[in-house]
């Protein structure tokens, strides 16, 4: 059983899968962290019921923002590292031993990303193009080669939660955790994973998180030029 590591998994209306994760992951975590988004269903009582404990927002404040509760949960409670994985059933429970097993081996890496196979016939076709963009993009700026950068399965090490400060609230924070974390020179490792699509609805937003990222590009690149507080 493993103790030292905190898996977090951020939910909106996750129902139908959260419970299943849940119960698949206490089979190797002890902690299990679901961060219950405003969620107007049922995800807080199932994940609680397989054993997950949860910290529930009174609206949906972004992706961002939960994954930045259960930062502050992990380093609150000394965890050595957290995973992070999404709560749709895209990420296979049974795959987290991999980003453990990559750790325990480099016990110096910042993050471990799980990268899809973007020649999957599985992954729709916008989302290689998406994908194979934005990791190029965010590669550059970063300074670090990333295959997949919009992949939320991922391990961190408690050093970066500890020395990067993160002030966006969407899905765009992902991609402000990488860049920052290159270019503090964190060595950023991946790992291959299943590439898992269902006929769920993505809670993506093209142009609002769109718009959304290149703000934070603007933000952390120029940060002189956005006097007003983040939102």
């Amino acid at each position: 059983m493993i103790e030292d590591i905190l898996v977090i998994i951020p939910c909106n209306n996750e129902e139908k899968t959260i419970g299943f994760i849940v119960k698949e992951l206490r089979k190797n975590f002890k902690n299990i962290l679901v961060i219950d988004d405003g969620s107007i269903d049922k995800t807080k009582e199932f994940a609680e019921k397989e054993g997950a404990m949860v910290i529930s927002h009174k609206f949906c404040k972004g992706k961002g923002e939960a994954l930045k509760t259960g930062f502050k949960y992990a380093l609150e409670n000394k965890f050595s590292a957290v995973i992070t994985m999404d709560g749709d059933g895209q990420h296979l429970p049974e795959e987290t031993i991999k980003f453990v097993e990559k750790y325990k081996r480099n016990p110096d890496v910042g993050i471990v990303i799980g990268a899809r196979d973007i020649y999957s016939k599985s992954m729709p076709f916008i989302r290689k193009i998406t994908n194979l963009s934005m990791s190029l993009l965010i590669s550059l700026i970063s300074f670090k080669w990333i295959s997949d950068t919009q992949s939320g399965f991922r391990l961190i090490n408690k050093e970066v939660l500890e020395k990067i400060k993160l002030y966006t609230s969407h899905f765009e924070t992902e991609s402000e955790i990488l860049i920052k974390a290159g270019w503090l020179r964190f060595k950023i490792k991946s790992i291959p994973i299943k590439t898992i699509y269902r006929k769920e609805k993505s809670k993506i937003k093209p142009l609002t998180d769109t718009l959304r990222f290149f703000r934070m590009l603007i933000f952390i690149l120029y940060p002189s030029l956005l006097k007003t507080k983040w939102k």
